[in-house]
């Protein structure tokens, strides 16, 4: 079994700001643990730039300029 060392823990935080470079947007972020983590579902953003998770709700602010 592989060690996972150095990855944050999965949803520990219920917003995140992400850029047009980070698109298409996961959650889980990349870099956390997934294996105490809910399934990796892909972030629709509404047209004022926020999305939020179905699992656990964090929201999503794309920061637009």
């Amino acid at each position: 079994m592989t060690a996972q060392k150095n990855l944050s823990t999965p949803n520990a935080k219920d917003s995140y700001e992400v850029t047009k470079d980070d698109v298409p947007v996961h959650c889980p972020m990349p870099g956390t643990s997934l294996w105490n983590s809910h399934p990796q579902v892909y972030i629709a953003f509404d047209k004022n730039g926020v999305g939020k998770c179905p699992y656990c709700g964090a929201e999503y602010h794309l920061k637009l300029n």
